[in-house]
This record gives C-alpha cells, structure tokens and sequence, in this order.
C-alpha cells in the first residue's frame, strides 16, 4: 500500500506501538511513520522487567523491541524523551512537549498504562519503588543486590497480582528476604479467585515468601529519608529495607480525554474503541494496555468494553491497529492471554474469568505437583485456562474457550483425553 503523501503517527513508544510501524512497512506503507515515547529508551517489551532483567540474567539491549539501526533502515522517525501534550483533532495534529507540532492522517494512540499509587504517608521516602520501566527496574535491581539488601531486613511488596508475585520471586533468588501485603485472602484473588489463589500461596510460602493477607499498608516509615519499616491497617509494624507498590496500573488516558475521545464508563477507563480498534474519532485508533475493547468470546460480558493489560495483548492488537489505519477490515478478536515465570513453575493462562463470572473449577493433572492445567467454567462451558508446567495445549484451550460449547466435566478432568476431542466438531 503506497501513501506515500500520508503521515501516521504512533503515540506510545512500547511494544504495540513498535509493533505497528513494524507492520505498516511490512504492510507495504511508504509514506512518514513518526513513533513518539516519552522515555528517552527505543521502544522495548516489559515482562522481563520483573524477570531475567530485573535478576541481572538479560541485557538492556535483549529487551529492546527491534536492532537500534532498524528505525533508520525502515524510515520509522523516532520522537524520544518528548510526551504528547495535545491532539488538535480539528486541524489534524499532535503538540510535543517542547512546542514541536506534527501533523496525521492517522494516529495510532499506544499510551499504555502507569502504576498505580499507594496514597499513603511516606511514599516519598528513598527506598519506595514501581516496576513499569526500564528505569524501575534498574533502580529495584540496585536495592535488591545491594549489601543492605543481604541483612535480613525484607522487601515488602504491596499486592500479590503478577509483578508483586514475580518479583517476589527474583527477590528470593538474589537472597532477599519478601513480605507481600495484600487485602485479599489468596494472591491473584481477583484474577484466578481463590481456587488457584491457593496454589501460589503454597509456591511462594515453600520458597520463604511471608504473606499477610486481608490488610493493607496504610503508612511508611522512614529514618534520615530513608524506608524503614511499614505499618498495615490492622496495626501490626514491619520492617522494611524496599518498598514495593504492585496495586495494579492505570490506563494512560489523559490525552484522550483532553482531545475529547470517548472512555470507557465503570470497570475499565480505557480508550473505547471499535473492534477494528478505531476510536470515536475515525482518524485515531488505540492498542495495547489504553484500548477498551468490546469482548467477543462467548459467555458472560459479551461486547462490553475490555482492557487487557498483558504482552500478548500488546503484540497482537499494535498490527491489527496498523492494518485498520491503512483501511483493511479488522476484527479484533483475540482470546486474552499472559504467561508468567516463577520459580521453577511456568505457566500461561487463556480467556477471562474473573470470581463471580464462573460456577465452578475442573482440574486435570497433579496439583500437589503444579504441573496441572485448571479450567474455569460457567454452565458446563470453559471460560478460560491455567496450564502450569504442562506445555503445549494454549492452543486446544483456546479452541474451548472459542467455542462456548458445554463440555463433559469428568472428560474435561482427564488427562487420557485429548482436549481436541471435546471440541463441538470433533
């Protein structure tokens, strides 16, 4: 596709927005395509942040999302260490920070998200830390190997979700000592319900892991600026070398909201779009971590706006954005998933099937094992799937997942039959 008069621009510099000036050249677009970041880093993927990079095991370079010679080599112009501060839909253009003006044909917004804060007294103490760049996880990394880090005084994470519980992990490999915080009775309550929320309580309880459940922080405290120690809400004082807030991240849609595009209401607070990615501006589209879009697996939510926060998500929906930009049909429909390392325990999870959207939990394999995979189902139908150290099968959960249909139960917990076999048309 030629275009060769046509300036896309991507606000965003992370994997989807990599992702989809990667596939605007490879889609055959000749015309300008600007990739504009905040951070001065080329665009790079985030999951090793709380894994091998952050363990010392991957280089700054490893996690980089394309060769630093690959943007010139494929005519992609670079805007780094500049935030957009407005979109002027009315004439077409993005104002940078230092004043620079950029004009669009399209506009691809790949804000991503932020951390979310902890809103408690001594969060700006030396020694509090986010994980969402390259720069946290430097800084983490700093605190975790550090001599202070070896005298027995913890890391107190807050929050039990993905990044509290993989970092808890990298912190245990490295020797630290961990105390998570987390108001819900299980890790991942919120994610897998208390089911699965068990599993990852044992992991991390056999690796040192120190939990206090059904509390919060409600203060830091701290010596000559420094962290010290943490108060919960029930009253109980801990000690603390790091803090770690792990609460979850927040859609970055400040500028979509000032240019006047339509946000998702109650749940998500995305950046509503179409399932073509477009949002309620023709001309502007949304991927990643910001975008709210319409589910369309069967089961329950059916159509109301998602967000989905994970890798994969970002991958996929930056080149079905590109694609829609350069005018194809796209329907983006694909089935969530993430994966995670912790320990010597590896899994992935497929579909969506937050507490209350299922009636019951079918597991095939050995639990006491972890090596397992767990369904989720709602009137015989799967809704989603956790294999862990058992590999191979995403793509046969995946298929259950699609298909809505009811399956046999005590088929579905046998590890003889193939998931293949409990598809409709098998």
């Amino acid at each position: 596709m030629d275009g060769t008069h046509r300036t896309f621009l991507i606000v965003g510099g992370g994997l989807a927005g990599a992702k989809a000036a990667q596939t605007l050249r490879d889609e055959g677009f000749t015309g300008r395509v600007i990739l504009i970041g905040d951070e001065h880093e080329q665009p790079y993927e985030r999951p090793p942040l709380s894994k091998d990079y952050l363990l010392g095991r991957a280089t700054r370079g490893s996690v980089h999302v394309h060769e630093p010679a690959w943007y010139a080599h494929h005519r992609v112009e670079l805007h780094l260490g500049e935030p957009v501060v407005a979109i002027d839909r009315a004439v077409r253009e993005v104002r940078l920070g230092d004043g620079t003006r950029l004009p669009y044909d399209a506009l691809l917004l790949a804000t991503g998200a932020e951390p979310r804060r902890l809103g408690i007294p001594g969060t700006d103490l030396a020694g509090v830390h986010h994980l969402r760049r390259l720069s946290h996880a430097d800084h983490l990394r700093g605190a975790l190997t550090s001599s202070a880090a070896r005298t027995g005084v913890p890391l107190v994470i807050a929050g039990a979700g993905w990044i509290g519980l993989e970092v808890a992990a990298a912190a245990r490999a490295l020797g630290v000592e961990v105390t998570i915080v987390e108001p819900e009775p299980t890790p991942l309550h919120a994610v897998l319900g208390p089911e699965l929320g068990e599993v990852f309580t044992a992991l991390h309880r056999d690796h040192g892991v120190t939990f206090r459940f059904g509390t919060r922080l409600a203060a830091i405290t701290g010596r000559d600026g420094i962290v010290a120690g943490v108060r919960t809400e029930d009253g109980e004082e801990l000690p603390a070398r790091a803090v770690l807030a792990a609460i979850g991240a927040a859609p970055r849609t400040a500028l979509a909201a000032s240019a006047g595009l339509a946000l998702a209401a109650d749940g998500t607070g995305g950046v509503l779009v179409d399932r073509s990615l477009r949002t309620s501006d023709p001309r502007i589209f949304a991927a990643g971590d910001v975008a709210a879009v319409p589910g369309t697996l069967p089961g329950g939510g059916a159509g109301e706006p998602r967000r989905v926060e994970h890798w994969a998500n970002a991958l996929n929906s930056g080149p079905a954005a590109a694609r829609a930009m350069l005018g194809q049909e796209v329907t983006y429909d694909r089935v969530p998933y993430f994966f995670s390392d912790q320990y010597d325990v590896g899994l992935e999870y497929s579909g969506w099937a937050p507490p209350g959207s299922y009636d019951r939990v079918v597991r095939r394999g050995d639990v006491a094992k972890r090596a397992f995979i767990a369904f989720w189902l709602r009137d015989g139908r799967v809704l989603a799937g956790l294999n862990m150290n058992v590999w191979d099968v995403t793509d046969g959960i995946q298929a259950l997942v699609r298909s809505g249909a009811p399956v046999d139960p005590d088929a579905l917990a046998d590890p003889g039959t193939p998931l293949a076999d409990l598809l409709p048309d098998a």
